[in-house]
């Protein structure tokens, strides 16, 4: 019965004891699962680590090579502009130092000339002692007598060295004075790129064919007489084939009867009704684009602070014409150049460019106010708030005004420049003939003139006298007295050369 006992139970611990090393090796084999497959994640983890890694690394270094490329970049600019600021400043110090050169030669030449003319004045009275005492010596004269006599001998030689020194100093002073502006309104030119104006004022307005000619016109010409009464514009409708001819002195006007037109013709429909909306718009969008255009002026020429009113006259420039050169662009022009000059003279920079900018406002209302443009133009910038400074460079930069001011006579200069540079102004032939003949005849009304000519499109008159009639010094004087006639009496673009020519010749015959 024991026996019997003892075997099961001895089988149940072997089981037992199978089943817990089963048990235990299962519970050790998963645990072996565990830690490999928490070892591959801890590789794998490693792995992805040094990817990013390698990554940040990547992107780091093409970071810091963009930032070095920036780098040099913003470091070659800055070169740059420092070598540009450094050649300014260079070339600044040579303009001094050229300017400095000059007032010290002009210095040596008065204080020559001052010597010299000591000079003189001592040999005078040394010459006129040792005279006088002659005089007394071999003639029994009273001092009043002497005096007499000695004057009457000198006279006519210090009258001619007079005039030598005169012609002498007047070519010096003339010489140093134009090569000083030379070198200033060159130096002006040169940084001034300003374009050439070779467009006109449009007056004529395209058709797609005759037949519109008749629809413009309307039943009895109504309709062309509602667009004449909306725009105040002459409607020209002549043999002219497709093409209608627009006439108005008001070239605002113009341009809006132009623009209203166009768009009825595009439009294709044409009556009362429609043609006084087109020429509404037609206002609205030229307003719009007047306005713009002063705009653009004055950025173009970098003037801040000007009244909206006297922009929109700016911009009404556009549309005027003066020998075939834009006025808006020609203000333009003369506000870089006046500025450039003011600069170069130490003048005051900002008044000069605001009254080369307004120089010639008052031809935009000159149609309705009656005087010179100049005056105008004053009338106008001191209406809207300019400094006295501005009113009067614009109001003297023709002289109108009887003040010349140092910004009146650059904004002058400017404007000449501006107007009488190749291929700035033309005009018509008739005009251009009759201002030569008009130059001749002012040279030919004065005493001892043989012959005149007019030369270099007119800006240079050379004038024959006759030498047994004119001396020396009676040239001179004649030279002066046309130039004062011919800016009294003619009007010209830019400036115009006298030169008298006083000729002796001795002829014989061999026989």
């Amino acid at each position: 019965m024991l026996e019997n006992l003892i075997v099961p139970v001895l089988v149940g611990v072997a089981a037992l004891a199978t089943g817990g090393a089963a048990g235990f090796w299962a519970r050790h084999i998963i645990l072996l699962r565990k830690v490999r497959a928490a070892q591959e994640e801890a590789e794998r983890t490693l792995a992805e680590a040094k990817t990013k890694q390698k990554e940040i690394l990547l992107e780091a270094k093409e970071e810091t090579i963009k930032l070095r490329a920036t780098m040099e970049s913003e470091l070659k600019e800055r070169r740059v502009e420092l070598q540009r600021l450094e050649r300014r400043v260079i070339q600044r110090e040579e303009n001094l130092e050229r300017r400095g050169e000059s007032l010290e030669r002009r210095e040596r030449t008065l204080t020559n000339k001052e010597k010299e003319s000591e000079n003189l004045r001592h040999q005078a009275e040394e010459m006129k002692n040792k005279q006088f005492k002659e005089l007394q010596r071999v003639s029994n004269l009273s001092e009043e007598e002497a005096k007499k006599l000695l004057l009457a001998s000198l006279g006519d030689e210090i009258k001619e060295e007079a005039a030598r020194r005169l012609r002498e100093m007047e070519a010096q002073l003339k010489e140093e004075s134009d090569r000083l502006a030379r070198d200033i309104l060159s130096t002006a030119l040169q940084r001034c790129a300003a374009e050439v104006v070779a467009e006109t004022s449009v007056s004529v307005v395209p058709l797609p064919s005759d037949d519109m000619k008749g629809r413009i016109i309307g039943r009895e010409g109504r309709n062309i007489r509602a667009l004449e009464n909306a725009t105040g514009v002459d409607l020209i409708i002549d043999d002219t084939p497709d093409a209608v001819t627009l006439s108005a002195f008001d070239p605002v006007r113009r341009e809006v009867a132009r623009v209203a037109l166009t768009k009825l013709v595009s439009d294709g429909r044409i009556h009362p009704a429609r043609i006084e909306e087109m020429v509404q718009k037609a206002k609205n969008e030229v307003e719009q684009s007047i306005r713009i255009d002063g705009e653009q002026a004055t950025q173009a020429a970098k003037v801040q602070g000007i009244h909206p009113e006297l922009i929109k006259l700016l911009g009404r420039l556009k549309y005027r014409y003066s020998y075939g050169q834009n006025v808006l662009q020609h203000s333009v022009e003369v506000a870089q150049l006046a500025g450039m000059i003011a600069a170069e003279l130490g003048a005051d920079v900002a008044v000069a460019k605001k009254a080369g900018l307004l120089h010639d406002i008052g031809k935009a209302v000159d149609h309705e106010v009656e005087g010179p443009h100049a005056l105008i133009g004053a009338e106008l910038a001191k209406r809207y708030g300019k400094s006295p400074e501005v009113i009067q460079a614009i109001g003297g930069h023709h002289g109108e005004n009887g003040t010349m001011s140092i910004e009146a006579l650059i904004v002058g200069a400017a404007d000449a420049v501006s107007s009488a540079r190749p291929g700035a102004r033309r005009e018509s032939v008739e005009h251009y003939v009759k201002r030569l003949q008009a130059l001749e005849e002012v040279a030919n009304s004065f005493g001892g003139v043989e012959k005149s000519f007019a030369i270099q499109a007119g800006r240079e008159i050379r004038i024959l006298v006759k030498p047994e009639e004119v001396d020396d010094l009676g040239a001179l004087r004649l030279a002066r007295d046309i130039v004062k006639k011919i800016e009294e009496t003619l009007e010209y673009p830019g400036q115009i050369k006298v030169i008298v020519v006083r000729e002796t010749r001795a002829v014989e015959y061999a026989k």
